[in-house]
């Protein structure tokens, strides 16, 4: 199984860096060929964020190649004063197995830290490709991590 850590710190306050990261359909915006959505476990109608037993879908379609990456929110708790924000995520597709843990701590004087822990396996993909796998992955959640932590504040703009 191919596995990578990332850890970024922000000087926004961890409820908006949760609100940021758990921001589903964002993820799509620096993911190659995809696009994120979340689909309610229970039928409900619910926000970007997800609740759990909801699914992250990632769709990647490149040509006449597609495939979906669904993933289960198996358990989701904002953070909040003295408690660090934890989200966990299975991967339930096919293609891509594995799993997902972020996590929003509180920093000593303001700001917060966020981390990616994955761990995926690519059917099909012999183990002997896990660290190209693990490399790639960096690469790739590594920038979408950034533009979810540097992008300006839902409702900011340019004047």
């Amino acid at each position: 199984m191919a596995r990578f850590l990332l850890t970024r710190r922000s000087p926004l306050p961890p409820a908006e860096c949760w609100r940021r990261l758990t921001d589903w359909p964002r993820h799509g915006e620096r993911v190659p060929f995809t696009r994120v959505r979340v689909v309610p476990g229970s039928g409900d109608v619910r926000d970007v964020h997800g609740l759990p037993g909801d699914l992250v879908v990632a769709r990647t379609r490149l040509g006449p190649l597609r495939f979906d990456d669904p993933m289960e929110i198996v358990e989701l708790t904002a953070p909040a004063p003295g408690r660090d924000g934890h989200c966990r995520l299975a991967k339930r597709g096919r293609a891509v197995r594995g799993g997902a843990e972020l996590r929003v701590r509180a920093v000593d004087g303001g700001g917060s830290e966020a981390s990616w822990a994955e761990e995926l396996r690519i059917a099909g993909l012999p183990a002997l490709f896990d660290p190209v796998v693990a490399g790639v992955g960096r690469v790739v959640f590594g920038r979408l991590l950034d533009h979810l932590l540097d992008a300006p504040a839902q409702g900011a703009g340019a004047e």
